[in-house]
């Protein structure tokens, strides 16, 4: 089934999923989230991705938001499924076992700066916009950005932000944590590609445990996490992965990784 609402492409390991609903500014309505889910259940299952990078249509916008006109006729029932149906697809995005990249091209406010969260670190253009302004509307974030959020900015940061519903520009999200990268607008996929291609050339196995390793381990205490990274580092060590990159080491020759979790 083709989809509407988004782009989706795989090239040499890389995957790309655009948010395409420029016109909308690529505002998420239940028809974007679906096929949304859909995709990343595609590249779940496809063992030749390596890396998936997350980016919008257009020059204004990664997401703007949720849809706003969809948004004003739930009912109470609708709005607990609407941000369920979120939280459940930022989770799957989240555990996705391959480094996921957002690639922020404008506008990420509300739905939008939380599934940027939801990856595993952000580029932006210098001309991008984050915030969560849903205080504004009277409303809250509702896919995750009251807790991801301050767990990568620290809590009291996260709620001067979304208690005033700033937004930030690049510059300043770089400058309190949320941002790993900023770039000119016309550069920004080149320098994200640049690094999806280096991760892309990496041990599948690794970056699957040291990912699992680090996201298990903020959930926990220190003496725990560490727990976590031994079980993580004895997994990795077995791999066919480990015995290609140590072998070539010691040949001093360039590892050549199968990348395969099946092994």
């Amino acid at each position: 089934m083709p989809f509407e609402n988004i782009i989706f492409q795989v090239d040499a390991g890389i995957a790309t999923i655009t948010f395409n609903r420029p016109k909308a500014l690529n505002a998420l309505n239940q028809a974007l989230l679906t096929e949304l889910s859909r995709a990343l259940d595609e590249v779940a299952g496809d063992e030749s991705i390596r890396v998936l990078i997350l980016t919008g249509a257009g020059e204004k916008a990664f997401v703007a938001g949720a849809d706003i006109g969809e948004l004003a006729t739930f009912s109470t029932l609708q709005a607990k499924h609407f941000s369920q149906a979120g939280h459940a697809i930022l989770a799957k995005l989240q555990d996705l076992p391959i480094a996921v990249m957002a690639a922020v091209n404008g506008f990420a406010l509300g739905g939008g700066s939380e599934i940027a969260l939801a990856c595993d670190f952000i580029y932006a253009a210098d001309t991008a916009r984050f915030g969560l302004p849903e205080i504004n509307l009277g409303l809250i974030p509702g896919f995750g950005g009251t807790q991801r959020l301050p767990r990568l900015v620290g809590a009291n940061r996260a709620k001067e932000l979304i208690f005033t519903g700033k937004m930030l520009t690049a510059a300043e999200a770089e400058r309190v944590g949320l941002v790993n990268k900023v770039v000119p607008a016309a550069d920004l996929m080149g320098e994200v590609l640049k690094t999806a291609k280096d991760i892309a050339a990496k041990g599948r196995v690794a970056l699957r445990a040291v990912k699992q390793a680090i996201n298990q381990g903020l959930n926990v205490d220190l003496v725990s996490g560490c727990r976590i990274e031994v079980d993580a580092f004895a997994i990795a060590l077995a791999s066919p992965d480990a015995k290609e990159g140590t072998a070539a080491f010691l040949e001093k020759r360039k590892a050549v990784f199968k990348g395969s979790l099946k092994d």
